[in-house]
């Protein structure tokens, strides 16, 4: 049997595994839509737990649909969305709460006290970009300033932070 690649798009609207042969040729895929999460105006949520059970669900139906094993699979490649923040527990892998996804406005007083205090310039100095609250940095902070337990255990060493992608690696 030849060796496989299986790619994982983890999207903003939906997650699909396709599995590709050595011509990059299309073999099989899955696809499953996640929810969109609207605590408020402005705030954009996800479910990582919802997130992981499709991701599952996809390479299932993908490797299913292309008759093959998990071991026909010789690499995997993921992608994820942008810049979608999720914190979880290192010791039990749980989230704290909700991915804050890339189109969350709830950290605009973050940015703008940032702009404020004069990193704006440092800033797009250093990465070409301008303070948004398109990234992950002040939605780190946003979790870390409200969610309690998130604090408490970033201080002793046992929160891990990414985006989507880190998640489900």
């Amino acid at each position: 049997m030849s060796r496989l690649v299986l790619a994982i798009d983890q999207g903003t609207t939906s997650t699909r595994a396709m599995i590709f042969d050595r011509e990059s040729k299309v073999i099989s895929m899955g696809q499953r839509e996640h929810r969109q999460i609207y605590p408020q105006p402005g705030w954009v949520e996800h479910d990582p737990r919802e997130i992981w059970q499709q991701t599952q669900e996809v390479v299932q139906e993908a490797l299913a649909r292309a008759g093959v094993p998990g071991g026909a699979i010789a690499a995997i490649g993921i992608t994820n969305q942008r810049e979608t923040t999720v914190v979880w527990n290192r010791q039990t892998g749980q989230p704290y709460t909700n991915a804050l996804v890339w189109q969350d406005t709830r950290t605009d007083q973050i940015c703008a006290q940032l702009e404020r205090e004069g990193y704006g310039p440092l800033f797009r100095e250093r990465t070409g970009l301008p303070i948004s609250t398109y990234f992950s940095g002040p939605n780190l902070r946003w979790l870390l300033d409200h969610i309690a337990a998130l604090r408490a255990d970033a201080e002793r060493g046992g929160a891990l932070f990414g985006t989507l992608d880190t998640w489900l690696i």
